[in-house]
């Protein structure tokens, strides 16, 4: 009888044995397996929340099939402790372990809110965006001017979240000043600019900050960003250039970019001005003058004088040789190595092609031709003038 019992029993635990074993593989198979997500959601993970609450949401966004299964499999692997607060995006069809790893990386979010603070050429821009998951596109929630009056509700509801990301959009072109003037508006940044950051020193990108960022350290980001593109530039740069020093080059980079606005012709436009240098002829760029004039604080806002054009200034190319004796903006790497390699055409002068600035411009190497096309460009004028 006692024969039988073991025996009996030796079964029931090959038994359970096997079941658990059976069990066992299909927890790692249910873990490690596409989910049942059917398209992408933003998961929100809170300071100070835990995997029970993570799992819970998980469940009631149709992410996961067991909110148990996905707890003891963090815990599993020793995850279940390293939530980090943050809004990501969970792909369709992610497994647990994927979901997992999303929650406890870290890093920037990957979803929910952003706010962009452009500063442009024209004006300063704040844009409140949020992501859909589905489309993975951003949709605008709110647009406003930091300088005009007070914020609008939508950013001040999502400013202080923990999940918010903040960019700061530097446009090609913009003048330090601008740059310095609008970072002060930025109420999520810290401290002021003790000095001036040199003009042309700033790399126009895309620059991520965090809410206690002091304004400082953004300069210097902007400017270690700058410094890095330029040598590069210069290391690979055309020989024969006209330009002595990776400082001569962001100056005329500088020109280049308040010239054109047009990608593709940059070297082109570049190519005028290195022609022009190289033969000794004066820059006679509009831009040069124009920043004379406001020393990049603020637009202009009305047409060149004929006193100004004349005006005997270190900014006013009709009249100096050679170059102005800083950059008149801070322009973007794609200026930057146009002037570092120019198009090889014998191109002299330039104008613009229609009354779009967008329509580019016409290009001449001899001064018949040039003159021809100033006179074309003159009768758009009249046509228009005459509507």
């Amino acid at each position: 009888m006692w024969r039988n019992i073991a025996s009996n029993a030796l079964t029931f635990l090959v038994v359970l044995v096997f079941l658990a074993g059976g069990a066992l593989m299909w927890a790692q198979r249910e873990y490690s397996e596409a989910g049942p997500l059917a398209q992408p959601i933003c998961l929100n993970v809170q300071r100070g929340s835990n995997i029970r609450r993570v799992s819970d949401e998980l469940v009631s966004q149709g992410a996961v099939s067991s909110g148990a299964l996905f707890r003891m499999g963090a815990d599993y692997t020793d995850k279940a402790s390293e939530l980090k607060a943050g809004s990501y995006l969970v792909p369709e069809g992610s497994s647990m372990s994927e979901i997992v790893d999303i929650v406890t990386k870290g890093g920037a979010s990957t979803c929910g809110t952003e706010v962009v603070f452009r500063v442009g050429i024209n004006q300063a821009q704040v844009l409140v965006r949020e992501l859909d998951p589905v489309t993975g596109r951003f949709e605008e929630v709110a647009e406003f001017d930091p300088s005009e009056g007070a914020a609008p509700a939508e950013y001040e509801s999502v400013k202080s979240k923990v999940d918010t990301r903040f960019r700061i959009a530097l446009a090609e072109g913009v003048t330090s000043w601008q740059v310095v003037n609008e970072l002060r508006q930025l109420d999520v940044l810290d401290g002021d600019v003790a000095e001036m950051p040199a003009e042309g020193s700033l790399a126009p990108d895309s620059y991520e900050v965090r809410p206690g960022d002091t304004r400082e350290s953004v300069i210097e980001r902007m400017q270690r960003a700058q410094e890095v593109i330029l040598a590069n530039a210069w290391q690979n740069r055309a020989s024969g250039l006209p330009l002595e020093s990776p400082e001569e080059a962001l100056v005329l980079a500088s020109i280049v970019e308040k010239e054109t606005g047009i990608p593709t012709e940059r070297e082109q436009v570049a190519a005028v001005f290195i022609n022009r240098l190289n033969q000794g002829m004066r820059l006679q760029t509009d831009p040069t003058v124009i920043y004379g004039i406001t020393r990049g604080e603020g637009i202009l806002g009305r047409g060149l004088r004929q006193s100004e054009l004349r005006a005997a200034t270190p900014y006013n190319t009709y009249v100096i040789p050679g170059l102005p004796p800083t950059p008149i903006a801070n322009p973007g790497r794609a200026s930057i190595e146009a002037a570092l390699n120019p198009d090889s055409a014998d191109y002299v002068f330039f104008v613009a092609k229609t009354l779009d600035p967008k329509d580019g411009h016409v290009f001449a190497t001899t001064l018949d031709e040039h003159n021809n096309n100033v006179a074309a460009y003159r009768r758009l004028e009249a046509e228009r003038a005459n509507q």
